[in-house]
């Protein structure tokens, strides 16, 4: 009856330790995401909403709204040069550009203090505004959303190579 009861008691600790275990690794975002992601939001890669849509769905789960001309995607755990990433959105195929972009959860000036720390890719303020747009040379950009910020690479849509008239045969 005691061993019965000390084995009772061993399962239900190691189920605890591996249903917190699980719930740990759930919340974590994956080893790639600053390569992914992060390289993406400063233009260094191919801007790819397909490939970027993919990558947030299969390590992310399914898109929790789409609005905007953007899929949205909720991000737990993960985080970029130091700053907290709650969302990440994805172009969808209405919007006459191609973005990623993501909602950090800092300001503006403390998101780019930590991208200049982290990279050294340095932003230009480019209005005048109360709210100012900030711009790296890449065209990546940080703008505020509310009390946090929103860093983004946004390209024109490639359009399909445009096919030249048929050229007309001369008849005989």
């Amino acid at each position: 009856m005691v061993v019965e009861n000390v084995m009772r008691t061993c399962i239900a600790w190691i189920g605890a330790a591996l249903a917190l275990a699980c719930g740990t690794a759930a919340a974590q975002a994956p080893t790639t995401f600053g390569t992914i992601i992060g390289n993406g939001l400063l233009c260094r890669d191919h801007t790819d909403n397909i490939y970027y849509y993919n990558y947030l769905l299969k390590h992310f789960g399914a898109a929790y709204k789409h609005e905007g001309g953007a899929f949205w995607f909720r991000t737990a755990g993960a985080s970029l040069w130091g700053t907290t990433i709650s969302e990440v959105m994805v172009s969808d195929d209405t919007s006459t550009y191609i973005f990623v972009g993501a909602v950090a959860e800092a300001t503006p000036e403390n998101l780019e203090k930590a991208i200049i720390q982290q990279v050294g890719t340095h932003y230009t303020v480019i209005d005048t505004s109360a709210y100012p747009v900030r711009e790296a040379k890449p065209a990546s950009r940080i703008v505020y959303f509310d009390t946090k910020s929103k860093i983004y690479c946004a390209k024109y849509k490639p359009l399909p190579p445009v096919q030249p008239p048929p050229v007309r045969q001369r008849l005989k």
